[in-house]
């Protein structure tokens, strides 16, 4: 199921479903009596790329996400004996440092979780993340990078054989317990991620991370043309809107 999940998700990703669309019209087009629906599906694939490339779309796409749980403050944290960090995906290439090697997202959530570490001496350091399609551990690459950074090796904590987030939440009950901790993770992904955990009847603090909407009050020549950036972001809200559905159907949620 794992990685028929894999294979099959980014089908539904807007990038992959604009050009699957496209495709498929311009093949339409080449038979007469199939004209009509190759306009059809062409025009549809060239409009929805567009469209979700735009900021004004993409941010209303992920903004219900992000804007769920606010950033934790210190005194929610206080009291937490684990920061658990989930990955999000690895570049493993020899000869790299380690934080060359995180994602972006990756490496921004390894940053909080040393950064509240510092605020609250004591805290442990959970990283969580396998070995997917690639030789090396999220956890493994992550805890080389926090090492780099100043963190102790006796206050890291490895999940290295997690490979989505439901199995990083019970691999991750299991080495906190009962304690207190604080959960880091994508803001978009944090509502999927604290339900996931709830489920395994744990109430981790909330310390989202990479917000991508902003609040902003003029608008400026980049808000007419569609960017990577917005594509970016709608891939993002597709990704967990999937993720969500995916679990509701198997009973996960």
């Amino acid at each position: 199921m794992f990685l028929l999940k894999k294979i099959v998700s980014p089908l539904f990703l807007p990038l992959t479903l604009s050009l699957l669309l496209m495709i498929a019209g311009l093949i339409f087009l080449w038979f007469r009596k199939k004209e009509r629906m190759g306009k059809i599906l062409l025009t549809f694939g060239v409009l929805l790329l567009a469209l979700l490339s735009y900021d004004a779309v993409s941010s209303r796409l992920i903004s219900p996400l992000e804007c769920r749980y606010p950033a934790a403050s210190l005194s929610e944290a206080r009291g937490a004996k684990w920061i658990a960090v989930l990955g999000a995906g690895v570049r493993a290439e020899k000869g790299r440092p380690a934080a060359s090697q995180l994602s972006e997202s990756s490496l921004a959530r390894l940053v909080e979780g040393i950064r509240l570490q510092r605020h609250l001496p004591g805290c442990k350091l959970i990283l969580s993340g396998g070995a997917v399609f690639q030789p090396e551990a999220e956890a493994v690459l992550m805890a080389g990078a926090a090492r780099d950074l100043g963190v102790s090796e006796k206050d890291i904590v490895l999940d290295s054989a997690s490979r989505d987030t439901e199995e990083q939440a019970g691999r991750i009950r299991d080495i906190v317990g009962r304690d207190k901790f604080i959960l880091v993770t994508s803001a978009a992904h944090m509502p999927r991620s604290m339900a996931l955990f709830k489920k395994e009847h744990l109430t981790p603090v909330p310390a989202p991370v990479g917000v991508c909407t902003r609040n902003r009050q003029t608008l400026s020549p980049d808000d007419f043309y569609p960017a990577a950036e917005g594509l970016l972001k709608s891939e993002k809200a597709f990704h967990e809107y999937l993720g969500v559905v995916w679990a509701k159907i198997r009973g996960k949620l």
